[in-house]
């Protein structure tokens, strides 16, 4: 799947405070809407803005929220018709989850992963009741209208200095491609129900992480994947922790938005001069973020950081080691038997 790179400091110098800037507007409208599942709000725009490099992409920031929004719409509506019909409602979750695994291996795009993570999501929401799936499509809608006003906003406060707009490369994967979304869609399958039987409604926007690991094709950058999400989960908590704790003494909301616009610059500045991958550090703040609005709207935070370590370790390195050994004895893509030499982001 395709990669977002690191922005550079010589296209966009402001990334770090852009980033940090969209934390607080992100949080004032937690405050302001009150959203009966506040980690969506805080986390899902944070993906979808920080994701731009270079110079601002007006088509790119009204369609990646209006895309959310289309899609919520359709899978609460199949998943609220089919609930009643259990096994027609399972092998059609697995029909979606297969499309959205072929469209990532067949063209590399992400595209598909938006279908994937929006029919996890309001599944999984859709096995505890229509009213769960009902609080969950809501969260989603109001999460995308904010990015979709914060994301146009932050950029005219802060633009990129470079003109250029970045364009998307992404790779077409080789091989039996059917046969690796097959072995993609079941694992994500039993995932579903695993997610089902042990977290919260309350913790399923934090769920995405397992399920974004096993789109890669290779066994490599499955787990190179696993490990660079398990440390975006210890940034992130560390940083939830450490601004909850100084909170705690001080619990005015004045400090709290210091506190994530202090976290956001020095994530933001991490993205921009580690070398280690960017994406680590944007997960990161999209975790920590989540964190503390799910703490402070009376969510035990010492439950939620526990639960999302736990569901980290354990689900992305469940699915990702059994989808290597199925690649493994499947053997449909080229690269599988030579790990050696494959780049971990191939």
């Amino acid at each position: 799947m395709y990669v977002t790179p690191s922005p550079k400091r010589e296209d966009d110098p402001l990334y770090a405070i852009r980033l940090a800037l969209t934390g607080i507007f992100v949080f004032i409208a937690v405050v302001l809407l009150d959203p009966a599942l506040p980690p969506i709000i805080a986390a899902l725009p944070i993906g979808l803005i920080a994701a731009q490099r270079k110079a601002f992409n007006l088509i790119k920031a009204v369609a990646g929220p209006i895309a959310m929004i289309v899609m919520v719409l359709i899978m609460s509506e199949i998943v609220g018709y089919l609930r009643p019909l259990p096994v027609v409602y399972v092998l059609s979750v697995w029909l979606i989850y297969f499309f959205g695994f072929y469209l990532i291996l067949k063209s590399g795009a992400q595209a598909g992963m938006l279908i994937i993570v929006t029919a996890v999501l309001m599944s999984v929401m859709g096995m505890h009741g229509s009213t769960t799936l009902l609080v969950m499509r809501d969260g989603f809608i109001q999460a995308s209208l904010v990015a979709l006003i914060i994301g146009p906003l932050v950029y005219f406060l802060l633009p990129a200095k470079t003109k250029e707009k970045h364009v998307d490369e992404p790779q077409p994967h080789q091989g039996n491609i059917v046969v690796g979304a097959l072995i993609r869609a079941t694992v994500l399958i039993g995932l579903s129900f695993w997610l089902y039987a042990v977290m919260e409604p309350s913790d399923m926007m934090l769920a995405v992480i397992a399920t974004m690991v096993i789109v890669f094709p290779t066994r490599n950058s499955m787990f190179f994947e696993a490990y660079q999400r398990i440390r975006a989960t210890f940034y992130g908590s560390s940083l939830a922790l450490a601004i909850l704790m100084i909170f705690t003494i001080s619990p005015h909301l004045p400090i709290l938005l210091a506190l994530v616009f202090l976290g956001g610059l020095w994530l933001g500045t991490k993205m921009l001069d580690s070398n280690r991958p960017s994406m680590v550090y944007q997960y990161g703040y999209s975790v920590a973020l989540a964190l503390i609005a799910g703490a402070i709207s009376a969510q035990d935070p010492a439950y939620a950081t526990f639960t999302r370590l736990v569901l980290t370790i354990t689900g992305a390195l469940s699915a990702a080691g059994l989808v290597a050994i199925l690649d493994w004895i499947f053997n449909w893509a080229p690269t599988i038997n030579n790990n050696t030499t494959a780049s971990p982001l191939n």
